[in-house]
């Protein structure tokens, strides 16, 4: 790696995502060190796989800032291509977790396609869009549309409704930032939600059949009213309320959380370490994480905006809406008032596909802010 190209690094971005890996790594060990169930006796089990998941991501993303973020053509076919492959090799021999089929078990590790599909999927499209000329019309919107909707069909038969949406989240960002008229893309989103209301009338009055099962549609609409089902598909968010409100604004101390330790609120170290964090850090913890997360999305759309070639600003604008919608979804879902979809905190939830995807995101993020002055080309 060129020395220049290091000095022209966005450290304080650097420095930001070390900061959560680091609480994520002392979160995950609070929520999962007492839990004799899922760590089999070992309190560093889930630290351990998190740490290993951590140093790949820092090699990858160590990887990614030396080469050049602009795809060949015959990158550009290659990634697609593998990405494909992988999310139908899921569908065919994955393996089912808590109802979705999201897991490729090889041997020795188990990778989640879905997480590395959205940065597949944000560099591919970057390409395609920055090279269109309009995108002013439906007809000029077709190709993108069709590059991304195989990827979402293979998501949905998982089923993976919370990545679904990341995708429709950073699809319509990069659309938007690739100069589609607002607008037209408005019109677009009040049709599909249309659409999405006459889906589920047709299944409430015609027993039309639908992509999900009925305990998942349950756990998405929980969070409307919770006290509907107060032990099934409300217990979650009940729960998460209760510790995020239990810590009030200094929190119970570190390794002082109850509702997580003592087995009350289910996936503490994946879907819900938000409200473990806020046990026992508080309001003021909670208010200090979400000021690291605003800085990086910050940092993010700062590099998207200098970004010297509209690929690169494309790539960058997708990866801060990827963060920016992680974020709102979790955090909202552990207050009761965005759907439960299982969507990870990034660089606080366990999950080793997170982890690294999140960290190679970063790496081209630091890859294009580096490059912005076009002598380094």
């Amino acid at each position: 790696m060129e020395r220049r190209l290091i000095k022209n690094l966005d450290y304080p971005l650097l420095g930001v995502v070390l900061v959560l890996i680091a609480i994520g790594l002392v979160t995950v060990f609070s929520a999962t060190r007492a839990n004799t169930a899922i760590n089999g006796g070992n309190p560093y089990l889930f630290v351990e796989k998190q740490f290993i998941s951590v140093a790949i991501g820092l090699l990858g993303m160590g990887i990614f800032i030396g080469m050049d973020y602009r795809l060949s053509d015959l990158a550009y076919r290659i990634l697609y291509g593998l990405n494909l492959t992988l999310l139908l090799a899921v569908i065919l021999f994955g393996t089912e977790v808590n109802g979705a089929k999201s897991w490729l078990n090889l041997g020795f590790y188990s990778i989640q396609p879905s997480e590395f599909a959205k940065l597949a999927i944000i560099l591919t499209l970057a390409k395609h869009l920055s090279e269109k000329e309009r995108l002013n019309s439906l007809w000029d919107l077709g190709t993108p549309f069709l590059h991304i909707l195989p990827s979402l069909i293979l998501i949905l038969l998982q089923p993976d409704f919370g990545t679904v949406l990341v995708f429709v989240f950073f699809f319509f960002v990069m659309l938007y930032m690739a100069g589609t008229n607002g607008r037209l893309l408005l019109g677009i989103m009040l049709f599909g939600v249309l659409l999405i209301t006459l889906v589920f009338v047709s299944h409430h009055f015609f027993d039309t059949p639908l992509p999900f099962k009925d305990y998942q549609i349950k756990r998405l609409t929980s969070f409307l009213n919770p006290d509907a089902d107060p032990r099934g598909a409300g217990w979650n968010v009940n729960q998460a309320k209760i510790a995020v409100g239990s810590g009030r604004f200094f929190g119970k101390g570190l390794f002082q959380n109850t509702q997580g330790r003592l087995g009350f609120l289910p996936e503490n170290h994946t879907d819900f370490i938000f409200a473990v964090y806020c046990e026992e850090w508080g309001f003021f913890g909670g208010f200090i994480l979400l000021g690291l997360f605003f800085f990086l999305i910050w940092r993010s759309l700062r590099i998207a905006i200098q970004a010297k070639e509209k690929c690169g600003s494309l790539i960058a604008f997708g990866i801060m809406a990827m963060f920016a919608f992680h974020v709102l979804e979790n955090v909202g879902m552990n207050m009761s008032i965005m759907p439960i979809t299982g969507i990870p905190l990034p660089f606080i939830s366990s999950g080793g596909s997170s982890m690294m995807a999140n960290l190679f995101a970063v790496g081209y993020l630091e890859n294009i802010w580096a490059r912005r002055q076009k002598i380094l080309f």
